[in-house]
């Protein structure tokens, strides 16, 4: 996995598609997504998830030829542009997926954890790419109708040991997995404010946990912030809360002011900070 600062990597978010809840259609011409990408590198995001289709709620599917046309430009135009961050491609194909990894990127986010498509396994662990396994309840068109859990945090939870587990068997190393709880897929801010609670209970898994806060409808919902872009300080509070929490890994729009909080928060938590010099000629 790419090393942020501190002990904590920020994965910026390069959405290529027209209808992401929050910056949907901004960055869908190639050029724009990739300097996009540069520009949330430079700002200090160690992985670039590159996406083709929304998994909003309620989001319809995307065709591959369709998500092809709108990923693969991009991931091979940030390598070629020289980009130091780790690619990831955000997709649940393993078509996608195997091209991208042909191009150069090295990490594959699933949001069905590979139950998606049954050779996405077989295709990370051909790669020897790391890989992002997130809990979700239904898929993007069904996962907010009435989400029910009799134990939250303990389902899913067992839901990821099992899909580790899974993962492991396919023959993708241990150490190459990232966890994600799935905040927003299929929960109610609820169970949303309880994941983030009792963290540390995925942290006990034993691999990196990622969390997707960013922006997103149970933010607004807190603080009647209806606009997604009016959501950076309430995104901010809940990666600095995880990152108390035992979670390293945060997928965010926002790169620069999470970036700034994180370090100021593993400087408190993780002592002793230097303060670098400067030089004068």
């Amino acid at each position: 996995m790419s090393d942020g600062p501190a002990d904590f990597t920020i994965m910026g978010v390069v959405n290529v598609t027209p209808d992401s809840f929050s910056d949907g259609g901004r960055y869908l011409d190639a050029q724009a997504a990739i300097a996009h990408g540069l520009e949330l590198e430079a700002e200090g995001a160690a992985i670039l998830d590159v996406g083709g289709e929304s998994t909003r709620p309620g989001a319809d599917p995307v065709p591959e030829a369709e998500e092809l046309r709108r990923v693969m430009p991009v991931i091979e135009g940030l390598l070629e542009r020289g980009s130091g961050a780790q690619v990831s491609i955000d997709t649940s194909k393993s078509s996608v997926a195997a091209r991208a990894v042909q191009a150069g990127a090295t990490l594959v986010n699933d949001v069905t954890a590979f139950r998606g498509d049954p050779e996405m396994a077989a295709v990370v662990a051909g790669a020897g790419a790391d890989c992002c396994l997130m809990h979700m309840l239904g898929d993007p068109r069904t996962m907010q109708r009435d989400p029910h859990y009799d134990d939250v945090v303990g389902e899913i939870k067992a839901f990821l040991e099992e899909r580790m587990a899974f993962a492991v068997r396919a023959g993708i190393a241990e150490e190459r997995i990232l966890l994600d709880p799935g905040i927003g897929f299929g929960k109610t801010v609820e169970h949303n404010l309880e994941l983030l609670r009792r963290l540390g209970e995925f942290v006990a898994l034993g691999r990196p946990v990622l969390i997707g806060t960013s922006r997103k409808t149970f933010l607004g919902r807190l603080t009647g912030r209806d606009c997604p872009d009016d959501r950076v300080a309430a995104t901010v509070a809940t990666n600095v809360l995880a990152y108390e929490r035992g979670a390293r890994v945060f997928r965010v729009h926002d790169v620069a002011p999470v970036h700034d909080a994180l370090t100021v928060t593993a400087a408190t938590v993780s002592p002793p900070w230097t303060t670098p010099r400067t030089t004068t000629k």
